[in-house]
């Protein structure tokens, strides 16, 4: 129902979003940078009316529990900014991949976020060794024992 109403929204004709920026900005799922006088006043998304952003947000909400990549990542921003920007951050990736699938003739390939979940975990193995180093300390492999 999510795509079809997606669908139904945007129709099937990406020629008017040359870029997922343009895509994104007209669903208003990213920044607003709002800016005078060298000051940024507000960062907040805008507000927009648009059937296929809240379709897109509600598909977001629902990864709440999912074990994939997409679900991982919506659990790690709501960590650290919050659940209503998680859903909006990841509602904006939802929207970039949508528009990757809406305008590229070939198939959508998973294995692109696996690797990007495995990239984050070896990120935080070597900085929680380079905290341990710090702190004068050594990170060891846990070994199961099986008896």
């Amino acid at each position: 129902m999510t795509a079809q109403s997606i669908l139904a929204e945007v129709g099937l004709d990406p020629s008017r979003f040359p870029k997922q920026k343009n895509f994104c900005s007209w669903l208003g799922l990213c920044p607003d940078n709002r800016i005078t006088g060298g000051h940024v006043k507000s960062t907040k998304t805008r507000k927009v009316n648009n059937r296929a952003a809240t379709a897109f947000r509600m598909a977001a909400q629902s990864l709440t529990h999912s074990g994939g990549p997409l679900g991982a990542y919506y659990r790690r921003m709501r960590a650290r900014i919050g659940p209503a920007e998680a859903i909006t951050a990841a509602a904006h990736k939802l929207a970039r991949i949508f528009y990757q699938l809406w305008t590229e003739p070939e198939l959508y390939d998973p294995t692109l976020l696996e690797r990007h979940e495995q990239q984050h975990t070896q990120r935080m193995i070597n900085s929680l060794r380079k905290r341990a180093r710090s702190f004068g300390l050594e990170l060891v492999p846990q070994t199961l024992v099986t008896q």
